[in-house]
């Protein structure tokens, strides 16, 4: 047996104190006679308890019986009459003889006070009936002043400055540029130029006069560009200006 000397650390050469073990040998002996003790008593008791006995009564006897399954009763089918019974007799209708036609009828006896006089014819009731409203007139109708015998003349649009120069175009500038179109006709025949013209703007921009200066010589390119030149819009300087522009028309 490993004593627990050899288990304790090794001893330094430092002066460290000599190692002592936690129990005497009295000691461990003490505490293994109480571990012994302690585990005999409990067998011990465990040896004396008795176990309770549960009493059973006497068991009841059961008897069984084989019982016949109860049949459903078999339907009853009507049976039809035999052949030879005759069927039964319609019974016949009575009906009350009628009177003989010379017997007079029974007198009734009539009592005056029964019967009530005749009530005079009484006129039919009357309902008034409440007139009907009676519209309302309508308003007058305001009187119109008459009309003067001079009209009010009307202002007249601003005309162009008859001896003011026009200026290009080109000091302005475009807000819509015109859009001409050179007719494949046109390129055909090989016709070119520039056209010149002279065009009065409104105070919003617009075109409201254009008129050739100066020919391409090709009538049919002088009416493209007079047209392109009235849908182009022009930047409006607040006041009626008369502008020069020109719109060439080159093969290349």
């Amino acid at each position: 047996m490993i004593s627990p000397a050899e288990y304790a650390p090794a001893r330094h050469d430092d002066g460290d104190a000599p190692y002592r073990e936690p129990l005497s040998t009295r000691a461990k002996l003490g505490v293994l006679a109480a571990v012994v003790f302690f585990h005999v008593g409990g067998a011990w008791a465990l040896m004396e308890i008795q176990p309770t006995r549960i009493e059973i009564g006497e068991a009841a006897s059961m008897e069984v019986r084989m019982v016949p399954a109860e049949q459903p009763p078999a339907p009853q089918l009507d049976t039809p009459p035999p052949e030879d019974t005759p069927p039964p007799e319609p019974e016949q209708m009575r009906l009350d003889t009628p009177p003989p036609l010379d017997t007079a009828p029974p007198e009734v006896p009539m009592l005056e006070a029964m019967v009530s006089p005749p009530q005079p014819d009484m006129p039919p009731p009357e309902f008034k009936m409440a007139p009907p409203p009676k519209p309302k007139p309508p308003p007058p109708r305001p009187r119109l002043p008459a009309p003067t015998a001079e009209a009010t003349p009307q202002p007249a649009a601003p005309a162009a400055p008859a001896n003011a120069a026009p200026i290009p175009v080109e000091q302005l500038g475009y807000l819509n540029a015109p859009n001409p179109v050179y007719s494949v006709r046109s390129r055909r025949a090989g016709e070119k130029g520039t056209v010149t013209m002279r065009v009065v703007v409104d105070p919003t921009g617009r075109p409201v006069e254009v008129s050739l200066s100066k020919s391409s010589g090709h009538a049919a390119l002088d009416e493209a560009a007079l047209s392109a030149m009235r849908a182009a819009r022009i930047k409006p300087i607040g006041r009626l200006i008369a502008v020069t522009a020109s719109i060439t028309f080159n093969l290349q």
